[in-house]
């Protein structure tokens, strides 16, 4: 089997570094040791597990990526940078014809849909990349699709935690909103609670101390009008490792629409998740 060739964009991130390390225990891949970076990175290169990574700067980045697809041949780009990053990364990988896989949330997800499609680019973008959230996201997408007033009469409570340093709200919890809406809830993702306080999260939610820095706890709450029915959806996640081998799975998915000659496509983990 050949080796698939992966960048994985986003180091010293603490996704990115998680994503690399996989990578380099997995046979199926091989590491383009490069890696876009943010404008606040003052270091050239970040090691991880021995491997030397190049960080590329803000600057300059057509005339880096044109040279490493060069060299290196066909490859797929992991995104896990910043929200603010997410339109000018993807705009980047349209100029080039570079292939991604998105797993960062945030940015204008409507421009970024409409520009890959536009660039006729193959891609796999997905608010979340866990294959268990991800299978809970289609029953809820099944229950959208046939049952369009199942809630008609019931209001919704969204509650999300995760690590201090995520910037943006859950695009997860932003996705499964939208199920909700299309079940008949009014609800605006401006509602949606998020947690960020370390000390909150641990004494209020229970959140291990260990996962503190790495976490993803939500619960989705609905109550009838009248007050006589509750019912609740909860998923947690703690450490990171679910989200990074179901990315990993993406880009074995996305690697094989690309070699069996598909026409390019957007893909999410559903997708995925239907060819398993």
């Amino acid at each position: 089997m050949q080796k698939i060739n992966v960048m994985v964009t986003g180091l010293p991130g603490n996704m990115a570094i998680g994503i690399v390390r996989h990578v380099l225990a997995d046979e199926r891949f091989r590491l383009v040791p490069y890696s876009l970076t943010g404008p606040d990175i003052t270091i050239d290169t970040h090691t991880v597990d021995g491997v030397s990574v190049t960080l590329i700067p803000t600057e300059n980045r057509d005339g880096k990526i044109a040279e490493i697809m060069a060299a290196t041949g066909r490859f797929i780009a992991i995104d896990y940078t910043h929200p603010s990053a997410v339109n000018e990364n993807a705009a980047l990988y349209c100029r080039h014809r570079l292939p991604f896989v998105m797993g960062t949330t945030g940015g204008d997800r409507e421009k970024l849909h409409a520009e890959v499609a536009k660039a006729n680019l193959p891609a796999l973008i997905a608010p979340n990349m866990g294959k268990p959230i991800v299978g809970l996201q289609a029953m809820l997408a099944y229950g959208a699709e046939n049952f369009p007033h199942l809630f008609d009469d019931y209001q919704l409570t969204v509650k999300e935690s995760h690590q201090k340093g995520k910037a943006d709200t859950s695009g997860t919890a932003k996705a499964i909103v939208k199920y909700f809406n299309a079940m008949g809830i009014a609800f605006s993702e401006d509602r949606i609670e998020m947690e960020r306080d370390p000390q909150r999260q641990k004494t209020a939610w229970g959140v291990p101390e260990a996962h503190l820095e790495g976490h993803a706890w939500h619960t989705y709450t609905l109550r009838s009008n009248d007050g006589t029915v509750s019912l609740s959806f909860t998923h947690n996640v703690n450490g990171r490792d679910v989200y990074q081998k179901g990315t990993l799975e993406g880009v074995v998915y996305l690697n094989r629409k690309i070699e069996e000659g598909a026409p390019p496509a957007i893909y999410s983990m559903i997708d995925v998740l239907k060819e398993r």
